[in-house]
């Protein structure tokens, strides 16, 4: 079946089925995940508490499948503060990449605890349970917050047309932080075209490697 929106062409082998086993995947995936990693997970949290005496989880707004705004869970690796101080570091021009996003390799935000847990990728291990509960999946495009969201053009909004994901294409590339926010949204649209349950595979098994031996993406 092939699906035609403006001028974008996704062919679908076996929709339902892949979706159906990618849901499975996530399920049982994310369930041993959670027994195996919960301990390191109040650890983490632990830590970060002790180390600012505020509540250790960030929990945001991002939006997902076609729109809807759904919660999304973090350790937090920035100052309680973060999102005033982000607003004022965007209006002094200290944003690194081009595009809706906002990042900074060297973000004062970012605590001494916060850095080690970017540095591991640690912080991401809240949404796992976020899999769980089918707010987004393994593999799909990141979740983007609503105010970047409203400065996409029509291109960039069939990044929502299909569940976010923990890993995407655009995290398992090399030097990715060197990457414009164009480039990011076509592996985005890249993967949502093509995608399939060998190359979910194919993504999370270089997305762990990523994650434990290339720091290229720091």
């Amino acid at each position: 079946m092939v699906v035609t929106t403006d001028n974008l062409k996704y062919e679908y082998k076996n929709k339902y089925i892949y979706e159906f086993f990618k849901r499975i995947f996530d399920v049982v995936g994310s369930l041993i995940a959670l027994i195996l990693l919960g301990w390191l997970i109040l650890l983490l949290c632990f830590i970060k508490f002790c180390e600012d005496g505020h509540r250790p989880i960030y929990t945001s707004d991002r939006v997902g499948k076609n729109g809807k705004i759904i919660k999304f869970h973090k350790i937090r690796s920035m100052k309680p503060n973060a999102e005033a101080l982000k607003e004022q570091m965007i209006k002094d021009g200290l944003n690194e990449v081009d595009g809706p996003a906002f990042k900074m390799k060297n973000d004062p935000r970012i605590t001494k605890f916060g850095k080690f847990l970017r540095k591991t990728s640690l912080d991401e291990l809240p949404q796992i349970w976020d899999i769980f509960v089918g707010r987004i999946s393994f593999v799909g495009p990141r979740s983007p917050i609503p105010s970047e969201v409203e400065q996409y053009n029509e291109y960039q909004k069939h990044r929502l047309d299909v569940k976010g994901g923990l890993l995407c294409l655009w995290q398992i590339q090399h030097n990715r932080n060197s990457l414009s926010f164009d480039e990011w949204v076509d592996l985005d649209i890249k993967y949502i075209q093509k995608r399939s349950l060998w190359l979910d595979f194919k993504i999370i098994v270089k997305g762990v490697w990523m994650v434990l031996f290339d720091r290229s993406g720091e």
